[in-house]
C-alpha cells in the first residue's frame, strides 16, 4: 500500500468509532491503518476488534500503558506504507485528505511533510485562536520562519515520508512534547514543510484532551524544547550580533532563561512599560520600543505571548526596517 495511518488511542470508546469511519471513507483506498492501543482500559479494545473483523486493512497492536510517545514510536515501525498520515482517534479526516495529501507529496518531491488547514471541533477561544493561527501559515517559509511561535502544523493533519525517520529519526520520547520537537529536528534538519490550502481533518478540541491533561504539554516543557533548538538557530545565524529580548516582565524572561544554558547570552530587553525605561533586569539594560538598539550589531526575540502582542511587535520592527529572519523571529 502507499499510504500508512498511524493512530494511537486510549479509552476513546465515545470517537474511535467515527475517526475510524471517517478513514474508511476515503476516497483514496490504498491504506492501512495501523493503531496501537496503549492501554485502553473501557470499551475501546471491543470497537477495535470489531473494525479489524470487518476490514482487513486495519491492524491494532496493544501495549500496556506507556505514553503517546512510545505508541507513535512502535507504530513508525510497523507502518510499511511509502507516506505515514497521522490520526487521533477523537478527529475525523475530509473524504479526500489522503488522496489531496499524497498529490501534493508527489507533486512537490523536494517536500518532506505536508498538513493541511484544519477545521476546528471545540468551543474554547484561547484554542480556537490558535487553529486560526496554524491556518495562517501556508508557505514553507512561513512555517520554517514561524516554528518558534509554536508548532506551525496540526499534528493529526500531517503526512510525511517514511524515509525520514531513517534520515532524521522518528519520535522521542521524553518531559516534552514530542510532535513539536519532531518538527523543530526536521525543520532545523532542512525538511520542507507544506500544507494543502484546504480543511481536511476537523481537529476536534474535547476536556480530556491530553494536551490539556500531561505535563509534556506544559508551557515550561514547551519553553525547554523551543530554547534548545532556537539557541541552535541563533548560533548559525546570528552569533556575531548581540541577542536582546522584547518582554522585560519576569515570566517572559524566566521563559527564554534556557537560552542561556545552551550557550546563548541575552544582552538586554525592550519593553513598553514606561515605568521600565532606564531601569535593568537581571543586570541587563531595558529599552523602550521608540529606542532600539543598533540594527546592524542586534538580533531581536519577541518574546511576548499576549494576544495581539505578537502582531504590533511585528508591525512596529517592520516599520522601522527591520527584516523578519534577518534581524528578529517572534518567539511567543
Amino acid at each position: 500500500m502507499s499510504i500508512s495511518i498511524l493512530m494511537p488511542v486510549r479509552n476513546a470508546q465515545d470517537t474511535v468509532a467515527a475517526a475510524i469511519e471517517s478513514v474508511r471513507a476515503q476516497t483514496w483506498a490504498d491504506w492501512e491503518l495501523v493503531i496501537v492501543d496503549d492501554g485502553s482500559e473501557d470499551g475501546t479494545g471491543e470497537i477495535l476488534t470489531a473494525f479489524t473483523a470487518q476490514d482487513r486493512r486495519i491492524a491494532v497492536h496493544r501495549l500496556q500503558p506507556r505514553g503517546i510517545a512510545e505508541a507513535l514510536m512502535l507504530g513508525c515501525q510497523e507502518c510499511r506504507g511509502e507516506f505515514i498520515a497521522r490520526m487521533d482517534a477523537d478527529d475525523l479526516m475530509a473524504p479526500t485528505r489522503l488522496e489531496q495529501q499524497q498529490a501534493y507529496l508527489l507533486a512537490h518531491p523536494d517536500a518532506g511533510l505536508v498538513s493541511s488547514r484544519v477545521r476546528f471541533g471545540g468551543t474554547e477561544a484561547g484554542y480556537a485562536a490558535h487553529v486560526d493561527w496554524v491556518n495562517s501559515l501556508m508557505t514553507p517559509e512561513a512555517m520554517s520562519l514561524r516554528r518558534f511561535v509554536e508548532a506551525p502544523v496540526a499534528h493529526p493533519s500531517v503526512m510525511f515520508r517514511r524515509e525520514l525517520l531513517a534520515q532524521h529519526g522518528g519520535y522521542r520520547a521524553g518531559d516534552f512534547p514530542e510532535d513539536y520537537e519532531l518538527w523543530l529536528r526536521w525543520l532545523e534538519a532542512v525538511v520542507r514543510f507544506g500544507k494543502v490550502d484546504a480543511e481536511l481533518l476537523t481537529w476536534n478540541d474535547p476536556p480530556q484532551r491530553l494536551s490539556r491533561q500531561d505535563t509534556r504539554y506544559s508551557v515550561e516543557a514547551f519553553y525547554r524544547m523551543k530554547c534548545l533548538y532556537l539557541a541552535s538557530w541563533l548560533k548559525e545565524n546570528a552569533a556575531a550580533r548581540e541577542i536582546w529580548l522584547w518582554g522585560a516582565g519576569r515570566v517572559t524572561r524566566r521563559r527564554f532563561d534556557a537560552l542561556e544554558t545552551h550557550g546563548v547570552r541575552i544582552t538586554g530587553f525592550i519593553d513598553v512599560d514606561e515605568s521600565k525605561r532606564g531601569l535593568h533586569r537581571d543586570g541587563r539594560p531595558v529599552r523602550m520600543a521608540d529606542d532600539l538598539p543598533d540594527r546592524s550589531k542586534t538580533f531581536l526575540l519577541a518574546g511576548v505571548g499576549a494576544r495581539g502582542a505578537r502582531e504590533n511587535i511585528h508591525q512596529h520592527l517592520v516599520n522601522h526596517g527591520w527584516q523578519e529572519g534577518r534581524d528578529f523571529l517572534l518567539a511567543a
